[in-house]
């Protein structure tokens, strides 16, 4: 036998024995690198390795639950946490696809515990206050939302309302979350009240500021038909005195005029519209339209005490 023949018969038994001993280490998931020494496949080491980072941010969370709290912010979380801003957005991301948070605004997440992961986020209520403190915004939860807290639950909002001072903010708007914030340059504090809910306490306007809102915000809450309908559920709420002292501090006397002539002219209110007239007669006010038009109209006869032109109709939904 020649020696390169049997060079080429022992390479084969060599490569079948390493072929038959690779086998059996991957059956039994070792790689063997050295005599002695065994090494964990990397794909078993990798996931217990990312269980274990990921679990500092699940008992962030957990403890944010058990303190009542909804939200939280990534500002200095990474450093708070001791760990990377990479390693922190990572399990963010993870915790985005299993549904159990939910980024509201940059950096402001909001928790969704898991009776809640059907409807993929928490009411807004629970962490309004906590939006707005981060954004650094004094508030107020306005319009339809404080006219349903107040009992005028017969208009359901399609979003949520929040009225606040400064720069105009962008409104949130998603598959998750719709929050809609207006301006306004300031309101007397009193006309706002603390309302009771799961998470704490929110802030909302009192019935009196909600129905002057509504008359202002007209055409955002739906045209004046909605408005009056409001107004109609919400007038048991409204006390007479509070109303005038609400109208002596709001920014726009007009809009005390129209309210005086809904409660008056479709809403036969006269105990309220009276105390509102008692107000606005000794200091004077002017000819105005129901309803803003840039066209005036060719009569502006208004048939009223409160100089109202009736430019259109309206009528309650009750």
């Amino acid at each position: 036998m020649s020696k390169q023949f049997q060079y080429n018969i022992e390479h084969l038994k060599c490569r079948k024995k390493i072929t038959k001993s690779l086998v059996l280490i991957r059956q039994k998931h070792k790689f063997v690198i050295a005599k002695g020494v065994e090494m964990t496949p990397f794909s078993q080491s990798s996931t217990k390795i990312m269980a274990e980072q990921y679990k500092y941010l699940d008992s962030f969370i957990d403890q944010q639950r058990a303190n009542g709290k909804y939200s939280f912010t990534t500002e200095g979380l990474h450093s708070q946490l001791e760990v990377s801003e990479n390693a922190l957005k990572k399990a963010l991301q993870r915790l985005k696809n299993q549904g159990a948070v939910v980024l509201v605004r940059k950096s402001f997440y909001v928790i969704v515990p898991p009776e809640y992961r059907a409807k993929g986020i928490i009411p807004t209520s629970f962490f309004i206050s906590d939006l707005m403190r981060f954004l650094n915004r004094d508030y107020y939860v306005g319009l339809l939302n404080a006219a349903a807290l107040h009992g005028a639950a017969h208009q359901q909002p399609q979003s949520y309302t929040v009225i606040t001072e400064g720069i105009a903010l962008r409104a949130i708007s998603n598959d998750k979350v719709n929050i809609t914030f207006y301006i306004k340059k300031s309101w007397n504090k009193k006309d706002v009240i603390k309302k009771k809910v799961d998470t704490g306490y929110i802030n909302i306007s009192s019935p009196e500021m909600t129905a002057l809102d509504m008359v202002n915000y007209y055409n955002e809450v739906g045209g004046f038909n909605r408005v009056a309908t409001v107004i109609e559920e919400l007038r048991e709420n409204i006390q007479a005195d509070k109303l005038v002292e609400t109208a002596k501090q709001y920014e726009e006397m007009v809009v005390v005029q129209r309210l005086g002539y809904l409660l008056e002219c479709v809403l036969e209110e006269n105990e309220l519209c009276n105390a509102l007239y008692n107000y606005l007669e000794p200091i004077g006010f002017y000819t105005t339209l129901l309803r803003p038009q840039r066209k005036k109209p060719e009569s502006m006869i208004t048939g009223n005490r409160w100089k109202i032109v009736p430019n259109i109709e309206v009528e309650a939904d009750i």
